[in-house]
């Protein structure tokens, strides 16, 4: 009760339906079988509702910006990395409801985890209250990454690609490693390599889980 009662002070509401709250931070190892009752499914509603509102928020600040710029700001501050340091800074991992055996490996701090786990409250936050709830949330947690972005961000894999160019690295290498999923919403695994180093990036379509894998990568490189 503890874990719902913080999750619900970190979030500035009090739920009607406090069972959303608690399937949000329930991770896929600790729900029943195939995952039923975890939040994944929260975390796909959590996904459209944070773009939507980033959206309008980006349209708001850079009234004269055309659609490419403002779609590589978006990229960026909805990634999987910059969820994740905002959940972390707000300590999402002690709230999370993981098996235990997955928290001996360390589960509820990893990345992809937390960013997930993230969209999954504001899935369950906009069921349960609406946008103009998640909005007040999001403009509050979000709020310093924005300020922080004077200019676009480069699309990471043209960052990457500009980069290895500049060195007379070999051109960086894609492999599709995994899908998995169901068909409405598959998760794909790509790998990208420069010389000896590699590193993966996840995410719902290829293209994302590219730029991750290559914002991962130019990291390590730089």
């Amino acid at each position: 009760m503890t874990r719902l009662e913080d999750a619900q002070t970190l979030l500035g509401h009090r739920f009607a339906q406090p069972e959303l709250l608690a399937q949000a931070l329930t991770h896929r190892s600790a729900a029943g079988a195939r995952g039923v009752g975890s939040n994944e499914r929260l975390e796909f509603i959590g996904d459209r509702v944070l773009g939507l509102i980033v959206a309008e928020w980006l349209i708001e600040r850079f009234p004269k910006e055309q659609e490419g710029k403002l779609g590589l700001r978006l990229a960026a501050l909805v990634s999987k990395p910059a969820l994740a340091a905002i959940a972390e800074a707000n300590g999402l991992s002690a709230l999370l409801n993981v098996a235990r055996g997955e928290v001996k490996r360390g589960v509820a701090g990893q990345a992809t985890v937390l960013a997930d786990a993230l969209e999954a409250m504001l899935g369950a936050l906009y069921l349960d209250a609406g946008l103009d709830v998640v909005r007040q949330f999001i403009r509050r947690v979000m709020g310093g990454v924005m300020e922080q972005q004077f200019t676009p961000p480069k699309d990471p894999k043209t960052a990457l690609q500009e980069w290895v160019l500049a060195r007379a690295l070999p051109l960086p290498d894609y492999v599709v490693e995994a899908t998995h999923g169901p068909s409405h919403a598959p998760e794909f695994t790509i790998s990208v390599r420069v010389g000896d180093a590699v590193r993966r990036g996840e995410a719902g379509s290829k293209r994302a889980a590219e730029q991750e894998a290559a914002r991962a990568l130019l990291e390590l490189l730089k």
